[in-house]
């Protein structure tokens, strides 16, 4: 078993992180962008994959990931894990159709409510202690989870027709464009001190120095990485401001 993961603000690590070891303690977790990960994925059966969703929808970089791999999936047993801040949808679903496609055992589905990770919009924020009990409430649902994996009964959610339906016209009808591909509309202000922690933590290598600035390029998938760990809280996405950084570290307990 491994677990593989993309994660912005360290939520989506953590549900991966926590469920693998629930179901064995041995078993590997690692980055989508680790350079190893191809290689692991090709030796291991069983794979936890996780990430945030996005307008009810996978990460462009996952979907990527999957159809460049193609050749990975036939046979592999796949458990799907998506976290979000309040609407998931079909999450999960979403990349088990994908994966089914080129030959992958779906094993099942789990969307977790986790802290809202962006960074700059006013929408779902809320206070630290709250959002210390979403955390808890996480943990307790990825506990149980287990237990049920254990017994052999692994959890759907967002794998149903009915949860397909309520995706696509809950959401990802309505934001198709936002979701089609990597996004150019990331920005990087005037407080940008080229400090180079973006360029650095940016799972696309979307971001470089150039003149002692930060310059970004058209291949941002939408994680919110380096938004949440600018010192200058220069970068914005959605936003023209960052209201909020969300690291997972402010309200693990």
């Amino acid at each position: 078993m491994i677990g593989i993961y993309l994660s912005g603000t360290g939520n989506t690590k953590h549900c991966i992180e926590k469920l693998t070891k629930l179901l064995d303690r041995s078993a590997k977790t690692m980055p989508l962008e680790c350079e190893d990960v191809v290689e692991e994925i090709r030796n291991t059966t069983t794979i936890l994959l996780g990430y945030p969703i996005q307008y009810s929808n996978a990460p462009y970089m996952v979907r990527d990931f999957i159809n460049k791999n193609s050749s990975l999936w036939k046979g592999k047993k796949i458990f799907c894990v998506a976290t979000m801040g309040a609407f998931s949808g079909d999450g999960a679903g979403c990349t088990a159709r994908l994966l089914k496609k080129y030959g992958a055992v779906i094993l099942g589905g789990l969307h977790v409510k986790m802290p809202d990770s962006v960074c700059d919009s006013k929408h779902l924020k809320k206070t630290i202690e709250e959002n210390k009990e979403i955390v808890i409430q996480a943990d307790k649902k990825i506990e149980f989870a287990a237990q049920q994996i254990k017994q052999g009964n692994y959890p759907k959610n967002g794998l149903s027709f009915f949860s397909h339906i309520v995706g696509l016209l809950g959401q990802r009808l309505w934001f198709y464009g936002k979701t089609t591909g990597y996004t150019d509309k990331l920005k990087i202000s005037e407080k940008c001190t080229g400090c180079g922690v973006c360029t650095s933590l940016c799972p696309m290598k979307n971001i470089s120095i150039i003149d002692g600035k930060a310059v970004a390029d058209n291949k941002c998938t939408m994680c919110y990485r380096c938004i949440s760990h600018c010192p200058q809280k220069a970068i914005t996405l959605i936003g023209n401001e960052v209201k909020e950084q969300c690291q997972y570290e402010k309200y693990c307990i």
